[in-house]
């Protein structure tokens, strides 16, 4: 997928509280899929294996039988946490061949990903330890590709108590790549347009072209009268 034909994996963060959606966001339907099968299937077209990082008892929809699921060790560590084990799965793959030392990585709430937009990253990260999405200053930890020999140092972060990414961009070798320079991929961006309240989700299900499911419109409805 990069310039060196090198395998890139796939990572998919699903472990967050969805404080702001109000339900599970992993769980959401998007068409005739959840918003964590849509994220898996898209991504499978241009990443290879596949990992899901959920959190400790979360429920998650049915998956292909060879997407890898692991699971954050600590709750409240934020990405980091999840990308850490993301990585490690990959390493202790079942199958005992290691497939791939890299992934991409992003979050189970970005439906309008794009898979060329996956592809132009990746094709940026040469021999480099991660290659991170830059938009106006801003680093996208959730938009990156990273090798599993960064375990090592997000594991001194975290023991630290460091849990931005942006402490770990500073002490691996990181390309950044501008969002004008992914536009010929993702005019629109829409693969950085993580959903995060019920307004959100119902926007991106307008650009996809796609009808509300009544029973979650339901929910937020019940949402929104409680917290009144």
């Amino acid at each position: 997928m990069n310039n060196s034909n090198e395998q890139i994996a796939g990572v998919v963060l699903c472990g967050g509280s969805s404080s702001r959606m109000g339900q599970s966001k992993a769980l959401l339907p998007f068409g005739d899929e959840t918003m964590l099968q849509r994220v898996l299937r898209i991504m499978s077209s241009v990443t290879k294996p596949l990992v899901v990082v959920k959190a400790d008892h979360q429920s998650l929809p049915d998956l292909p039988h060879d997407v890898l699921i692991t699971q954050d060790r600590t709750a409240g560590q934020g990405p980091l946490e999840g990308i850490r084990m993301g990585l490690d799965a990959l390493m202790q793959n079942p199958n005992g061949i290691q497939t791939a030392t890299a992934a991409y990585v992003t979050s189970c709430d970005v439906p309008l990903l794009e898979p060329a937009f996956v592809q132009a990253v990746a094709n940026n990260l040469g021999n480099a330890d991660a290659v991170v999405v830059v938009e106006d200053g801003f680093h996208h930890p959730l938009a990156a590709v990273y090798r599993t020999s960064v375990i090592p140092v997000i594991d001194s972060l975290l023991e630290s108590g460091k849990r931005r990414p942006l402490f770990l961009f500073d002490q691996i070798t990181t390309v950044t790549v501008a969002t004008q320079d992914l536009l010929f991929a993702d005019p629109e961006l829409s693969s950085l347009m993580n959903l995060n309240q019920p307004d959100d989700y119902l926007a991106a299900l307008q650009r996809a072209g796609l009808q509300p499911d009544p029973n979650t419109i339901a929910q937020f409805d019940l949402l929104g009268d409680s917290s009144g």
